[in-house]
């Protein structure tokens, strides 16, 4: 998934990998921000992080926090790996950007780990997200329950349907979408999602920015024209299932997939965080 500034964008789907990138969005932004935890990062000085090792961050903090759930207190490098889909010495790397390393034949602490990510991530405070399209997909992520365990309560629901208007949505009643500027002022909405027609995303994003949302994830299929401090992520399924296919079809063919030097994937890029 590839983050947009002004007009880049990229993408990723369903509630989980949302909330995901609602993760990667904040930390992209910047947005409540404290911190890259302990070593360099900690010091004061720029971490330059590959995007694709942030996307990994998001997956390793979701993948921790229900190891803590399960009663964990330390994991190695092998089982959090495994559990979050990638190599080691992949996952040694990322943890190292954050200036974690670990503790030679115990592993690393689940919590302190956890509050590592966190701070890296800038999810020491919650972010209130507001859901703009409450059609099915409006409906499920309204819904979706991982949202504010992960720090991304619903505190705010906006459509056009005037039989939709001041009807309770997992618990948050509808307001209408000339209100987005007023309502998310008010309730210090800090990211927003669009789950409307394409016609109607940028009419949408337009609003969400004047009422102060500082990160957007756009479900609809076009670009979004916004200012450069706001964040934007794309997700789109069909770019997703092409992604697939191309490994895919590379795969059948037996022929090497395209890597830059350190291994990920063309087109990563870095974001500082500090």
């Amino acid at each position: 998934m590839v983050a947009q500034r002004g007009r880049r964008n990229g993408p990723a789907p369903e509630p989980e990998r949302a909330a995901d990138a609602l993760t990667e969005s904040v930390a992209e932004n910047g947005t409540g921000q404290a911190g890259a935890g302990s070593g360099a990062a900690a010091s004061g000085t720029a971490r330059a992080i590959p995007e694709a090792a942030v996307a990994r961050l998001a997956v390793y903090l979701r993948v921790l926090s229900a190891m803590a759930e399960q009663g964990a207190t330390t994991v190695s490098s092998e089982e959090l790996s495994a559990a979050a889909g990638v190599n080691s010495a992949k996952l040694r790397k990322d943890l190292s950007y954050i200036g974690s390393y670990g503790t030679r034949g115990v592993g690393y602490e689940v919590q302190v780990l956890i509050g590592q990510i966190e701070r890296t991530l800038g999810l020491t405070r919650k972010h209130k997200v507001a859901v703009v399209g409450i059609g099915n997909l409006g409906h499920a992520l309204a819904n979706y329950g991982g949202f504010p365990g992960r720090g991304f309560p619903v505190e705010a629901l906006f459509d056009i349907d005037p039989d939709l208007i001041g009807v309770p949505v997992g618990g948050v009643p509808v307001s209408h979408l000339d209100d987005i500027p007023r309502v998310c002022a008010e309730r210090d909405i800090s990211i927003g999602v669009i789950a409307t027609p394409p016609t109607a995303a940028q009419s949408v994003c337009d609003r969400l920015v004047a009422g102060g949302v500082q990160c957007i994830l756009n479900f609809a299929p076009v670009v979004l024209q916004v200012p450069e401090h706001v964040e934007v992520r794309k997700v789109d399924l069909a770019v997703e299932l092409q992604i697939l296919s191309f490994h895919v079809a590379r795969r059948m063919a037996g022929e090497p997939e395209s890597r830059t030097s350190d291994g990920e994937a063309d087109g990563t890029k870095d974001v500082v965080v500090s």
